[in-house]
């Protein structure tokens, strides 16, 4: 038990990243459910938050957990109670989006943050990925509760659930094209052309990130 408590402590960005996987293989178990869902969500933010403060402890990180990762859960919650609620999912969208953001930002400059690449450090390259994915998926959320039929799916259009935007999302910033869910609507376009531009970005930075290492590390 002590070496799995230190492998999680050792390696916050592994236990993130292997949460997230887990995360999206479960939901569609519990998707049914109200607790299901609302257990996920909760779950998800609090392992999300353990991994961050991990990484990197500071001052705004307690700033950015108090105002908008505590209530995160409450309407994580709620969201889950009520999911055809627009103004609950909206309060939610704009809660856990610029969470997942900040969460993202943190976790690049932990990569960042010297001029040595360790295995926590590669494994935060996957988890800040994925956090990004999750962030674009609440924009969706939110995009949706404002502008209906903003996404056209295999059922025609209608709101789409939280998992199908989920989909879009990994789909979008991985630039793979497989989702059949497609944004039908000027706003909602908008946001995944942004999402399409940030997988492009991230990409072009991490792996510039890594070769500029190699070169310094080779340069006598």
């Amino acid at each position: 038990m002590r070496l799995h408590w230190e492998t999680v402590r050792t390696h916050p960005s592994a236990t993130l990243l292997a949460a997230q996987l887990v995360a999206v293989l479960a939901y569609p178990f519990l998707d049914s459910t109200a607790w299901g869902r609302a257990v996920v969500g909760v779950v998800q933010l609090g392992i999300v938050l353990a991994a961050l403060a991990a990484v990197r402890p500071t001052p705004a990180l307690t700033w950015i957990a108090l105002v908008f990762g505590g209530p995160a859960m409450v309407m994580t919650v709620l969201e889950a109670i009520q999911p055809d609620s627009d103004g609950i999912v909206l309060v939610s969208a704009l809660l856990h989006a610029p969470f997942y953001f900040y969460i993202s930002y943190a976790m690049i400059r932990y990569l960042f943050h010297d001029e040595r690449v360790t295995r926590d450090e590669l494994f935060a390259t996957g988890a800040a990925f994925t956090v990004v994915a999750w962030g674009f998926a609440y924009v969706y959320a939110g995009c949706q509760a404002i502008w209906p039929d903003s996404f056209l799916g295999a059922e025609g259009l209608g709101d789409r659930s939280w998992f199908e935007l989920l989909y879009l999302s990994f789909s979008t910033l991985t630039s793979v094209g497989l989702s059949d869910v497609v944004p039908v609507q000027g706003h909602a376009r908008s946001f995944v052309m942004v999402e399409m531009i940030a997988g492009v970005f991230y990409v072009a930075l991490v792996v510039a990130r890594l070769v500029s290492l190699a070169v310094v590390r080779r340069t006598p």
